[in-house]
């Protein structure tokens, strides 16, 4: 059978929406699909005018852009964990169909201000969605029947077909004229933070804080932050990369190492991801550093904190917790880190707002125990953190998957903002910290120069 070009497969898709009747007593939202041949996923986003625009590629083979919104939930300055997981569970009960996902995140700090466009947790089930599984493709739309009649449903599905554009290739890359930099905190305040975290006194409650700095770039010219993403992808391809663009105005987008969770209805799999060094000259030099790393007492002891943590927090809720004993080296361009995968089987009835609530913020990007270190977090670092540090994903009735948006950038008018953190334990100096915080992110610096 031939598979349909995308002209072709907007006709059979707007078909299928023409001839579509709700029948009684069916789900109120539905999908509909087609297959379709290849298309570039990320440049036919970036060709896209409807927003939101939401983009998605786990480390297996999935990879989905999505436009326009047919329903969503938005949470900004109230909010509480309550509103939250009743709002997760309504949501996860209006359809069976196991293809429909909710896209969005969940804020570093849901008791701080955050983002305007993205609130402290944004949910958005798209209009229009492209997904590639392996070299499998398909176009879907979703109609939403509890909030619009037939007509009108099928009328909006419709326009948004027509509004599609073709991909487009992405723009060639440009250097991008850095015109000014700043860091918050400075070098000064973060010797300051790190002094404080390190002194024995607050050691002895507090053993970990995860302290961040906002890197602000000024640049006088527009960056599109798909093609940034498409580069920032290439580099690191073993990581999770996703983005969220409420409005033209800014886009968060995220190439992360870490996987806060993936749950197959009751079989959920973690990791603990802590402990960094950086990439060696050559196969012998990388060798030796990934070495170092594994013997190095202080990063063993900041990954073990992590590992225990995440156990503690799981058993109430699984039947079964199992974790590596020891860790293993996971690598990405510019830097290593220590890794534990961790495999729980849950009881039934838990649902992923617990997992959230539970999970994040991890120690990997908070601190131990977790409310003093968010507690020092909140007063002392200095600026919001937002989606940063966030855990953003996807959920349904039967599967869900989030990662930690560590190694992400907040696009705006004539700003790019960068963020980098560092977990401050026993034995951490104020310097190789700094350090730390550089290397991190010489990754999306070195892509920037180059565009």
């Amino acid at each position: 059978m031939t598979i349909p070009m995308l002209p072709q497969a907007i006709k059979s898709l707007t078909d299928k929406i023409k001839s579509f009747t709700l029948q009684p007593n069916s789900d109120p939202i539905v999908q509909l699909s087609v297959a379709v041949a290849p298309i570039p996923v990320i440049a036919w986003l970036a060709a896209q005018t409807t927003y939101p625009r939401v983009y998605w590629k786990g480390r297996d083979t999935e990879e989905i852009a999505a436009i326009g919104c047919c329903k969503d939930f938005f949470f900004g300055d109230d909010i509480d964990d309550i509103a939250l997981s009743l709002e997760y569970q309504k949501q996860r009960s209006l359809s069976s169909n196991q293809e429909i996902r909710y896209y969005g995140g969940v804020a570093f700090d849901r008791r701080n201000e955050s983002w305007k466009e993205f609130g402290k947790a944004h949910f958005v089930l798209p209009r229009i969605e492209l997904r590639r599984s392996g070299n499998e493709f398909k176009l879907l739309v979703n109609l939403n029947f509890t909030e619009n009649e037939l007509s009108v449903e099928i009328d909006n599905a419709l326009q948004s077909l027509q509004a599609l554009d073709a991909p487009k290739p992405l723009a060639p890359p440009n250097k991008v004229a850095l015109m000014g930099r700043s860091d918050r905190p400075d070098k000064h305040r973060w010797h300051e933070l790190v002094n404080r975290v390190t002194h024995p006194k607050f050691i002895e409650d507090t053993p970990k804080v995860v302290l961040s700095r906002l890197t602000q770039l000024e640049i006088n010219e527009e960056v599109d932050p798909w093609t940034l993403l498409a580069c920032w992808q290439g580099r690191n391809p073993n990581s999770f990369q996703f983005g969220f663009q409420f409005s033209p105005d800014s886009a968060f987008i995220s190439c992360t190492p870490e996987r806060l969770y993936r749950r197959r209805q009751r079989e959920l799999f973690t990791e603990a991801l802590a402990g960094t060094t950086v990439r060696g000259l050559n196969q012998e030099e990388d060798k030796a550093l990934a070495q170092e790393l594994l013997d190095d007492t202080k990063n063993s002891h900041e990954n073990q904190l992590v590992r225990q943590h995440i156990v503690n927090v799981l058993n109430p809720l699984s039947n079964y917790v199992g974790a590596e004993e020891t860790p293993t080296v996971f690598k990405l361009s510019h830097i290593q880190h220590l890794h534990r995968s961790i495999r729980a089987e849950l009881k039934a009835g838990v649902n992923d707002f617990q997992l959230i609530q539970a999970l994040h913020p991890t120690p990997a990007v908070g601190g131990l125990p977790k409310d003093s270190a968010m507690n020092f977090i909140r007063q002392q670092e200095g600026y919001v953190r937002g989606w940063y540090a966030g855990a953003c994903g996807y959920f349904n009735k039967y599967e869900s998957e989030f990662a930690v948006a560590i190694r992400s950038a907040l696009i705006e008018p004539g700003r790019i903002n960068l963020f980098a953190g560092a977990g401050i334990v026993s034995g951490s100096e104020a310097d190789k910290e700094w350090t730390e915080l550089e290397n991190k992110l010489k990754t999306i610096l070195s892509i920037l120069t180059e565009l």
